[in-house]
């Protein structure tokens, strides 16, 4: 057999290295943008700005709201103010999508787990049945760190015109809601430091929610 020169030796060696990398997977190392972008109504239309741009001064926003956590601790928005937030809607009963985004959301949680800057917000879209008594047990179950992963009960009205009007997490584009109708969806929704919308993604799919964690990391470094 013909051995091999030093030459084709180093060439084979770079050629590994190269598929060593190219196997690699980076979906949670770095963003598939420098920036995100801002959004400000239910198609989830981008709007690009230079941080500093006078119109961020009036954005949509996440506005005013009170609500109560697993501990039965007040949640306001002063208390997501100057953090990352990702949020979703749940019901701690639920037998069909709820498991799954759970599952993916304590995912982010160990992402971040050591982070002070990023929290997350379930809210209860039963909050008649998910007392502050049942999110604790539910919390208890899934292994949800306090302080850091907050599940959201308290008014009913409150929380539908959250999701509905201010995090914009149906996608039921021009249908006109009644107040008794159920809000139910697998979104997850990203802010930033200022309740700022910059992402939405599915809480069902590993892959949305691999990009979901590398743009977090692009909002630190803003």
């Amino acid at each position: 057999m013909k051995r091999l020169n030093k030459s084709s030796i180093n060439i084979l060696a770079g050629l590994l290295l190269l598929l060593s990398f190219g196997c690699t997977d980076n979906s949670e190392k770095s963003s598939r943008v420098a920036t995100l972008p801002f959004y400000n109504e239910a198609s989830f239309t981008p709007h690009w700005f230079n941080l500093e741009s006078d119109s961020l001064s009036s954005f949509h926003s996440i506005p005013a709201f009170e609500l109560s956590n697993q501990n039965g601790i007040s949640i306001t928005e002063e208390t997501i103010t100057g953090k990352i937030v990702i949020a979703d809607f749940f019901f701690a009963t639920c037998p069909g999508i709820c498991p799954k985004m759970t599952e993916n959301m304590h995912f982010v949680q160990s992402a971040f787990k050591n982070d002070e800057q990023v929290i997350i917000l379930s809210h209860s879209v039963t909050p008649r049945i998910d007392s502050v008594s049942a999110l604790r047990e539910y919390a208890n179950e899934h292994q949800i760190q306090d302080g850091k992963w907050h599940l959201l009960t308290g008014d009913r009205s409150l929380i539908y015109g959250l999701g509905r009007n201010a995090y914009f997490v149906e996608e039921d584009l021009g249908l006109t809601k009644k107040p008794d109708d159920f809000l139910h969806t697998e979104n997850f929704v990203l802010l930033d430091k200022k309740r700022r919308i910059r992402g939405i993604y599915n809480g069902l799919n590993k892959g949305s929610v691999n990009k979901l964690i590398a743009d977090v990391k692009t909002l630190q470094a803003e």
